[in-house]
């Protein structure tokens, strides 16, 4: 898929409907999902060891499957977050398996609150423990146009 610039988008006269939101990991994006089309595509930065499911919490992997955006916190140490479902059942159970706990606070969440004038020094690069991570405009974008309960599905 092509950058978001090189996209014909939706019109945001109105607030399109997001059911879906897509990452693909290898391709460093998030997609905003209406339906099939493409509403907004983002780069984002993951986990510090983003190859492969997240195993166990301190692991620093993004997970990767089928969850919901369930709650959000315009409180956190970044710029507003959108926590993910993780972990489901079958994460617990692998986790359980390795001995290890699965962990739970995995987001989707802008730059950390005291980036300051460093802030260009997370872009591009993977920085966060397991979350996906965007710039504070884009963040302002995401909270705007999708809602608790939205799926995502996190591919490799």
């Amino acid at each position: 898929m092509a950058p978001a610039s090189e996209l014909e988008t939706l019109a945001m006269l109105e607030k399109p409907r997001i059911n879906q939101v897509l990452v693909r990991k290898q391709e460093r994006r998030l997609y905003l999902m209406a339906d099939e089309i493409v509403v907004r595509s983002y780069r984002v930065s993951l986990g510090d060891n983003p190859v492969g499911h997240k195993l166990y919490e301190g692991d620093k992997r993004t997970p990767e499957g089928s969850y919901t955006l369930d709650w959000r916190n315009s409180e956190s140490d970044f710029y507003k977050s959108i926590h993910i479902s993780y972990p489901n059942d079958t994460d617990r159970s692998q986790a359980e398996a390795w001995g290890q706990d699965p962990g739970g606070s995995i987001m989707i969440h802008g730059l950390p609150n005291e980036a300051g004038d460093l802030a260009f020094a997370y872009i591009g690069l993977d920085w966060t423990n397991g979350c996906i991570a965007v710039d504070n405009a884009e963040m302002d974008e995401i909270w705007q146009l999708v809602s608790d309960g939205t799926p995502i599905k996190i591919l490799p």
